[in-house]
């Protein structure tokens, strides 16, 4: 069997897919707006929002091509094999020469992020990056990415070496352990990018840290992050495991929503901690790892399949990037089917939770800023909705939120 033809093909019918995809959302702006989200945009508002929407679908497909070139041109010419033999020989050091080759080529798209920040973003209001931000942010996830896929790999390269046919078991608990890693020190992460300052003493922090504690929860501090230094979109959340819990504002969010409405998006954050929303994720994510991990089993086991990409032998670098962007690619949007099929019933039932705690008619007012701030599409294909989309619509959750409240 020839593997490169598969992989190339693998990843041709992926890029097809994407684009089949990319062309439905950007239809979707002919869809009719649902009647209970009408009010969301004004006439003149509207109007924008629908040059917004084509000029981003246009650009968002020509990046897509973009990066499918870039793994078309690396993966057919043996480019991997080629860069990784300008470095010594050594298990390790040929993994983490691929790496350094995948993070070198991701630059070759730095071109188009600062299209979408700096030219798109800036000309519809939304961005506030300077370009010593945007250097910035790019070197740093350039950094951390690169320190990210050589952790991974190395992962792989100890557990094959050392373990064999365990791998699939050990690899798929370790890096759901790592995966947990990262968003347990996703607070310190975040510092590298943003500035967080305490929420100052008032009426919201009371409110929010007394509908916490009120359902057992203790606040270890709630901060305040700088999101207008590159955005003016709005967003909030938790972090922190267990009963102790940060909360994070965007500057932006607070500046726009009133104290009730940012406590019925907490009441909804706290819907997630009572349902044991985390918990199911995480089995969830040691699933989609045991996948991984499965997948890593075969290719590592495999004959010829480093040989057809110009390896001598195993290379745990050239392994991951197989993995994931070609083997796992292709069952991905099957997997992503059922995932957000489960995260949608969780955000219809952590919105009940809101209405509970009395902030039902705020949660819909706070909802539509959000929107409006975001520049959502209010009426997407309800094919994009089931492949795509982790949460119900705009439309959907008021109609729910609207139910609950009618119940209560």
């Amino acid at each position: 069997m020839n593997y490169k033809s598969l992989a190339l093909a693998v990843l041709t019918l992926m890029y097809l897919y994407n684009l089949i995809l990319s062309v439905v959302h950007m239809k979707s702006a002919d869809n009719p707006i649902p009647e209970n989200v009408a009010d969301v945009y004004d006439r003149e508002t509207y109007a924008k929002w629908r040059q917004y929407h084509a000029e981003r679908s246009r650009f968002g497909i020509l990046t897509t091509t973009a990066s499918f070139l870039i793994d078309l041109v690396l993966i057919s010419s043996n480019a991997y094999a080629w860069f990784a033999g300008l470095f010594p020989q050594g298990t390790f050091m040929q993994m983490a020469a691929v790496m350094l080759l995948s993070a070198l080529s991701s630059l070759l798209l730095i071109p188009f992020s600062w299209h979408s920040t700096m030219v798109i973003e800036e000309k519809y209001g939304f961005n506030r990056s300077s370009v010593k931000t945007f250097a910035a942010d790019q070197l740093k996830e350039f950094l951390i990415g690169l320190l990210v896929m050589v952790a991974v790999g190395t992962l792989l390269m100890w557990i094959h070496l050392k373990l064999g046919d365990w791998l699939i078991v050990l690899f798929a608990g370790l890096m759901t352990l790592f995966a947990l890693g990262i968003a347990f020190l996703y607070p310190v992460l975040s510092r590298v990018f943003n500035r967080f300052v305490p929420l100052e003493e008032g009426e919201l922090r009371e409110k929010l840290t007394l509908l916490l504690e009120k359902n057992g929860y203790q606040v270890r501090d709630i901060k305040v992050m700088d999101a207008s230094r590159r955005t003016t979109k709005s967003n909030a959340y938790f972090s922190g495991f267990g009963k102790m819990k940060t909360i994070v504002l965007y500057d932006t969010l607070t500046e726009t929503m009133s104290a009730d409405e940012i406590c019925a998006v907490f009441a909804h954050e706290l819907g997630h901690g009572l349902h044991k929303d985390t918990l199911k994720n995480q089995i969830l994510s040691f699933v989609q790892m045991l996948l991984l991990a499965t997948l890593a089993w075969l290719t590592l086991r495999t004959e010829g399949v480093f040989a057809d990409f110009g390896f001598d032998g195993i290379n745990y670098g050239f392994a991951v990037i197989l993995i994931i962007s070609v083997e796992f690619a292709l069952i991905s949007p099957l997997f992503g089917l059922v995932i957000n099929y489960f995260s949608r019933k969780a955000e219809y039932r952590a919105d009940e939770q809101a209405v509970k705690e009395g902030y039902g008619e705020q949660l819909i007012g706070a909802l539509k800023k959000l929107s409006r701030q975001n520049f959502s599409d209010l009426a997407p294909s309800p094919l994009l909705v089931a492949l795509e989309y982790s949460h119900p619509t705009l439309s959907q959750r008021i109609d729910a939120i609207e139910k609950s409240r009618e119940s209560e």
